[in-house]
């Protein structure tokens, strides 16, 4: 799984990059592997994480990646129409088709036949939404696709979005998934603005307890400002050195700093998300010239590359990934 890097005496180890949206949920890896032979393996492990729902949308995430290219989902909504479990599966799965089909280029550069397969899938993610929350009306993880087909056509459904926003709160105040849509939705890339979107994830960090995952929200909010302002298309040096630059100015550095104390407040962090958090730090200490907080962050890795955060500076995620890993283990 490792290989070595030698030059004068041995150096740090590097990770061989594990890039699988399951990351080091080992329990929902095997689920998947195995659905392919019996569906009964996905609805397990998806019904094991009971009202942890930022672990249930997760698995729900990973597993609809695998439902995409497959047809045990098929074979499940046949044998158990009614199954809530499969209801939410089936909207995260169109929703996923409804990314797919788009990509993530900006609008210049998508086609018409793109915005077009965005457009009917993400319909068909939301028909399929509104029928899981039906089948489990407590449930906030169908909300979460419900909220990104609105991503196709938000410029004229701002009201019903926030209406849809505030009934996935009602179910779970600080679930990282239903805030990670809001802040996007309002982001200045798709159909808010820098104020808006800073507005809500400082706000939501604020009221949160210590140890949730959106106590980070102001990081993501400062990576999408920062690749808007300075890196937006295609990174280049140039937008990268301006990122950096930014991520150096004491006021940002003094607010991520106050975010990741509350994040870390309740002890090791151990919800669903923890790894992608993680991940955040890495890139934020890396993009800020520390060093040593990024080297111990990446240790806390291991080698679970996640979040497109990454993509936004360094043109990919394993990419960024390996590249700020040698730089904080002093291997380049």
């Amino acid at each position: 799984m490792f290989r070595n890097l030698f030059s004068r005496g041995q150096r740090p180890v590097e990770p061989a990059v594990d890039l699988d949206r399951a990351l080091d949920d080992l329990e929902l890896r095997a689920a998947r592997d195995k659905a392919s032979a019996d569906w009964r393996a996905a609805r397990d492990v998806i019904e094991a994480a009971g009202s942890d729902w930022e672990r249930r949308a997760r698995r729900v995430s990973v597993l609809s990646d695998a439902a995409a290219d497959d047809t045990w989902l098929d074979a499940w909504l046949v044998s158990a129409p009614d199954d809530p479990t499969a209801a939410v599966l089936l909207a995260a799965t169109l929703a996923e088709r409804a990314g797919r089909a788009r990509g993530s280029a900006p609008a210049s550069q998508t086609t018409q036949e793109q915005f077009q397969g965005f457009a009917e899938l993400s319909g068909q993610a939301a028909v399929a939404g509104r029928r899981a929350i039906a089948l489990a009306p407590h449930d906030p993880v169908p909300w979460i696709d419900v909220l990104w087909a609105m991503f196709s056509d938000g410029g004229s459904r701002q009201a019903e979005f926030h209406q849809a926003f505030t009934e996935a709160r009602r179910r779970d105040p600080f679930n990282l998934g239903v805030h990670l849509a809001a802040v996007s939705f309002l982001c200045e890339k798709w159909y808010g603005s820098h104020e808006e979107m800073f507005g809500l994830a400082r706000a939501t960090a604020a009221a949160a307890p210590p140890g949730t995952a959106v106590t980070l929200l102001p990081l993501f909010a400062h990576f999408e400002y920062a690749m808007r302002e300075f890196n937006w298309g295609s990174p280049t040096p140039e937008g990268v050195l301006a990122c950096r630059r930014y991520f150096q100015r004491p006021e940002v550095r003094q607010e991520y700093d106050a975010c990741a104390a509350k994040w870390r407040a309740a002890g090791p962090p151990r919800h669903g998300d923890a790894m992608v958090c993680r991940n955040w730090l890495a890139l934020a200490y890396s993009l800020s010239d520390r060093r040593d907080e990024a080297k111990a962050m990446f240790d806390e890795i291991g080698p679970y590359a996640t979040s497109p955060v990454w993509a936004y500076f360094f043109g990919g995620v394993k990419h960024g990934f390996v590249h700020n890993w040698r730089w904080a283990n002093g291997v380049r």
